[in-house]
């Protein structure tokens, strides 16, 4: 979901952004006009997230997917080492794509209980020489979330967040890489938000092609290739709205009471009941089901009928999941919990 005043603002400026004559979509990259939308936009990302001098933002297409290769291209060839936190259904494919290019350890999972919590700093074993700990902040197909940051003491930090980014404060400086997929919290699909300390790059596999290198990225400050153009110009309108909300500080608030809404209904239900553990419930993807795939069905049904879309859960979980991303308004969330509530009333036994 975009935010309707972000949407609003695109669509008046979709034939002639500010009386320059054409379409963001039609404009060269290399303009004037584009370069400014651009320097602005990246400005504004880097003072929004605090991103010390010590890092650098690339924007580069193909997506978080994408950067299940380009890290491990970019960084194991240090000591050929990688370890990985399996907690979900993007970290198990994130760390099936790194080994093509190295010698990876699991240094935690949460499979015994299918993903349904994460592991503890105590239960995260990290392997001596590791280049790099790669974990995914947020699993949208559980609803689990880490509430805290790894420990992994010299062993440079990779995260994921792509479905949780900009939702809450991040302490950029304990990371060696973060990148998110933009199509959740940030912008229209088609490219990936990556933040890479510079002390890492340069020592990428001799193999990894041009596009994918951080150090080539960095030094062409994303536009080695033409960029995608008209998602960094709508990521540049959703950050300045994120801003008015109060930015991640003022977001985080909001997040909690939207996620607390649905997750009271939840504990007081006969017949929802969620998927994760308390501890590690996502305040951005709540899993939930009835008491059968059947009552489900027929819950996702109604609740189309009633104008909430996009409810059925993944395959790998059943049930329903809510996502309740930075711009889904609080109105929405306690719309969908008096249909729940009401939906309860009329087939619980």
């Amino acid at each position: 979901m975009l935010p309707l005043p972000v949407l609003e603002e695109a669509a008046s400026e979709m034939t002639n952004y500010r009386g320059c004559g054409m379409s963001v979509m039609e404009m060269s990259h290399r303009s004037e006009v584009y370069q400014n939308i651009f320097r602005e936009a990246k400005a504004d990302l880097k003072r929004l997230l605090k991103i010390p001098d010590t890092h650098e933002v690339v924007f580069m297409q193909g997506g978080a997917i994408l950067q299940f290769s380009a890290v491990p291209l970019n960084l194991i060839g240090r000591t050929g080492k990688a370890d990985y936190a399996v907690t979900g259904n993007f970290s198990s494919i994130a760390m099936k794509e790194a080994k093509k290019y190295g010698e990876i350890s699991v240094a935690c999972s949460s499979e015994d209980k299918n993903h349904t919590y994460i592991p503890a700093q105590d239960d995260i074993h990290v392997s001596s020489g590791a280049s790099y700990f790669h974990y995914c902040s947020n699993n949208t197909v559980y609803g689990t979330e880490w509430k805290y940051v790894p420990d992994t003491g010299d062993i440079p930090l990779v995260c994921d967040m792509s479905s949780n980014i900009m939702s809450s404060p991040v302490d950029v400086s304990k990371y060696g890489v973060i990148y998110a997929g933009v199509q959740k919290n940030l912008a229209p699909a088609g490219m990936a938000v990556v933040i890479v300390d510079k002390a890492l790059v340069g020592a990428e596999h001799p193999l990894t092609p041009e596009l994918m290198k951080y150090r080539v990225m960095i030094d062409n400050d994303s536009m080695l290739n033409t960029p995608p153009c008209y998602t960094i110009y709508m990521l540049g309108l959703v950050l300045k709205w994120l801003e008015k909300q109060g930015g991640p500080e003022g977001i985080a608030r909001i997040k909690v009471e939207k996620a607390k809404i649905l997750y009271d209904v939840l504990d007081d239900s006969k017949m929802f009941k969620g998927n994760a553990s308390v501890p590690a419930r996502s305040d951005m993807n709540i899993t939930f089901r009835t008491a059968n795939d059947e009552l489900d069905g027929v819950f996702v049904r109604e609740a189309s009928h009633a104008g909430f879309e996009n409810l059925k859960g993944h395959r790998a979980v059943g049930g329903m999941r809510a996502s309740i991303y930075n711009a889904m308004p609080t109105e929405g969330v306690e719309k969908l919990a008096a249909f729940m509530r009401s939906f309860e009333a009329r087939f619980h036994d």
